[in-house]
């Protein structure tokens, strides 16, 4: 019996001292227990080995990677068992949140399509758009470091098109079988079931050292990018390469993006740890509460489109998922807007069970020949069915606002009643037949194929660095520091000195100086050496979030917190409290507890919206601190109000001062390099803007964002319609502080 018996099992036996009926249920238990050794090969389900772990059976040559190939059956095999793995919850993207909206397209690109939705200027389509994290279940936090999910569907009037997008323009693979991998890679460790929601642990950067082809994406992973602020500051990609097919018959290969209004932000890392504890739903209710407002989230829509003639006229492989199409090089054509203006009615019929699925596409929008997009039409179809059942097309968010027919019958939870004596085609009633062109049908592009039939990529998928590269080149100076510092963190959750150290190693591969920084954080030793392959240098636009500062400067939907105590400055307080309103910003008063506030003069009194230990700093994008002496007084002899003002200096908010308040915030923060209003002139010092004396004519209710204005109010609201003072951080003022 020992010899069936596998060695762990054995070992956790002898450890407890078990006699033999004591371990019969541990010898009952290792009939269905493996050990996993160096000397097993991989095989599949029914016992037959494979060649290999990576590729899925395609078309393919030595210059071109082409479509995969549906007779795969360990492909077909291992994405089933993936899809399959998690009942009702999504495997990926489980935490999420979502609402409705409009989409028309300005300008039309007819040129490029005969897609009416992106032709039609006087259309507007209706829009649901699913936000989400990637590695956390539906408990998770919002605020993790991870890729976040920019799903959209629209209803149009030829049926349902997705897009669905990322907020990171690549992925860690180039194809679909990895995709089992590298989610089991970032998802808790089998034998203990954790880490939740997090990338830092041994399993994941296990798997980035080996699979190169995920280096430019984790760096994605590991700057601002994977730490948004809202969600209506994100970014949106299609990620994978589409084509577009105009009315003559010309197909170009195209990218989808979606740019905010707001522009792109972040939050610090500092930050979202404490959010994740603090306010784990930070992002939902953000999104909810901006809509409620009626500031509605806002994104162009925009398209970089590549001729079918140009396909291979670029260093890298424009089919290749883990891979951009560098803006200086394919410029992107916003040609759309869309608007999110309705929050959702009930969130399990809507948001729970939306639907979405690659595959969904319109006339004159189809598939190019990316391997990852081929497994993902397969892979999000075969999903659906698992979590919804045959018939999920039906759900009420599902369903199209065009009219369906077909010959599908019955399955679980079938809702549509057909009338009729036949069910096939041909029938004796020639019912339903097939559409022509002419009538819309969707026609696949006539595209010629050659090659042989292989698990294999072409060449140009084997550059693994180059835009890993351009990507940590094209970052400002801050976001530099940035992934540096959350290198740093990622790899001392890894106790694994294997792993550490050679991700070390990696990052040589990218960067000398970024490899020597996180070695000196982390352990690992860098290469004594230059690499051999040395950083290029190149940079390219549109990379850095810090080019995307937004539309226009403004503070709509932003919170501001407003400290006060008993005594505090009515007319500061009133006037604070009235131009932030009117910006259609959410101004939020926080007292020492939940009790109405008295003035200064007694003639009024305020109700706080929280207290100071209800709410925290974190919370919001900025804070505005109102003179009155015996209300500064009592702030100066509260921790939690001294730690209000440290934290969000910290955090490098904006945080304004007035009256006697003035020497609260400076005697708070502490830094000498801060400088503050002395008299009756407003003081901006790395975000933190002041005055002294306070008069009536000192605030205005309508108040004109730009920059190099003198008033108070004006530098205070354009320095939080910057979001943060990058240049705080610059100049090491945040570490002077504990918070």
């Amino acid at each position: 019996m020992s010899g069936l018996v596998p060695e762990t099992v054995q070992k956790v036996a002898r450890a407890a001292g078990l006699g033999p009926r004591e371990s019969d249920k541990l010898n009952d238990l290792a009939r269905e227990t493996k050990d996993m050794k160096p000397e097993d090969r991989l095989t599949t389900d029914y016992g037959v080995k494979q060649p290999t772990h990576d590729d899925w059976l395609k078309v393919a040559s030595k210059e071109h990677t082409g479509p995969l190939l549906l007779e795969d059956p360990y492909g077909r095999e291992k994405i089933m068992r993936f899809d399959h793995e998690r009942i009702p919850e999504r495997v990926v993207h489980a935490r999420g949140a979502g609402a409705f909206g409009r989409f028309r397209v300005l300008e039309s690109a007819s040129d490029l399509t005969f897609a009416p939705v992106l032709t039609d200027t006087s259309r507007e389509t209706p829009v649901f758009v699913r936000f989400s994290t990637v590695l956390g279940s539906r408990g998770s936090a919002d605020t993790v470091r991870d890729v976040r999910g920019f799903a959209t569907k629209f209803y149009t009037a030829e049926g349902n098109w997705d897009i669905v997008g990322n907020d990171i323009p690549v992925f860690f693979i180039q194809d679909p079988i990895k995709f089992p991998d590298v989610i089991h890679a970032g998802k808790p460790e089998p034998h203990n079931e954790v880490p939740q929601a997090q990338s830092a642990h041994n399993n994941f950067w296990d798997f980035q050292y080996n699979h190169t082809e995920a280096t430019h994406m984790f760096l994605w992973t590991m700057s601002d990018r994977a730490i948004p602020r809202s969600w209506r500051m994100m970014q949106g990609f299609g990620v994978n390469t589409f084509t577009l097919t105009n009315a003559k018959g010309e197909r170009h290969f195209v990218k989808f993006t979606w740019t905010p209004e707001l522009g792109v932000h972040s939050l610090v890392w500092d930050e979202a740890l404490k959010l994740g504890g603090q306010d784990p739903d930070f992002h939902r209710k953000d999104l909810w509460e901006a809509i409620a407002n009626g500031v509605y989230p806002k994104w162009k829509f925009g398209i970089q489109a590549i001729p079918e003639a140009d396909e291979h006229k670029f260093d890298f492989d424009i089919l290749d998922a883990t891979k951009i199409w560098p803006e200086d090089l394919v410029p992107t054509r916003y040609i759309g807007e869309m608007v999110l203006d309705r929050n959702p009615d009930e969130f399990f019929t809507q948001v729970e069970q939306i639907a979405f699925c690659t595959s969904h596409v319109v006339p004159g929008i189809g598939f190019s020949d990316d391997p990852l997009l081929q497994g993902r039409n397969f892979s999000y179809f075969d999903t659906q069915i698992s979590r919804l059942g045959v018939n999920f097309q039906e759900l009420p968010i599902n369903r199209p606002v065009c009219p369906v027919m077909n010959f599908n019958r019955d399955g679980a939870l079938r809702h549509t009643i057909t009338r009729g004596t036949v069910n096939y085609w041909p029938n004796r009633y020639g019912v339903c037949p097939a559409a022509s062109q002419s009538e819309g049908a969707y026609l696949e592009y006539a595209q010629k194929l050659a090659g042989i039939k292989a698990r294999a990529r072409s060449a140009k998928f084997q550059d693994h660095f180059s835009q890993a590269q351009l990507f940590y080149n094209s970052l400002s100076p801050v976001e530099k520091q940035h992934v540096i510092n959350a290198f740093a963190f990622e790899l001392d959750h890894c106790e694994d000195p294997v792993v550490y150290s050679r991700m070390v190693e990696r990052l040589a591969d990218i960067d000398l100086d970024l490899c020597r920084a996180v070695a000196a954080m982390v352990g690992g030793d860098p290469p004594g050496k230059a690499p051999a392959r040395p950083n290029h240098g190149r940079r390219a636009p549109a990379i850095s979030q810090l080019e995307f500062p937004g539309a226009e400067p403004t503070i709509a939907s932003r919170r501001v917190a407003i400290l006060i105590a008993d005594g505090y400055d009515k007319v500061a307080y009133d006037a604070a409290y009235a131009a932030l309103t009117a910006a259609l910003a959410v101004p939020l008063v926080i007292g020492p507890n939940r009790r109405r506030v008295t003035a200064a003069d007694g003639s009024t009194s305020v109700q706080p919206h929280h207290h100071l230990e209800g709410f925290r700093s974190t919370m919001v994008d900025a804070i505005f601190v109102p003179g009155g002496a015996r209300s500064a007084e009592a702030l100066a002899k509260n921790g939690r109000a001294l730690h209000w003002i440290r934290e969000a200096f910290g955090h490098l908010k904006v945080i304004g001062a007035t009256g006697e308040a003035v020497d609260l915030v400076r005697k708070a923060i502490g830094v000498p390099s801060v400088g503050v209003s002395e008299a009756g002139e407003a003081k901006e010092s790395y975000g933190v803007v002041t005055l002294k004396d306070v008069k009536p004519e000192s605030f205005k209710e309508a108040v004109e964002i730009a920059k190099g204005a003198t008033g108070f109010m004006e530098k205070f609201f354009y320095g939080i319609a910057g979001h943060r003072c990058w240049e705080r951080e610059l100049a090491g003022l945040n570490t002077l502080v504990a918070y």
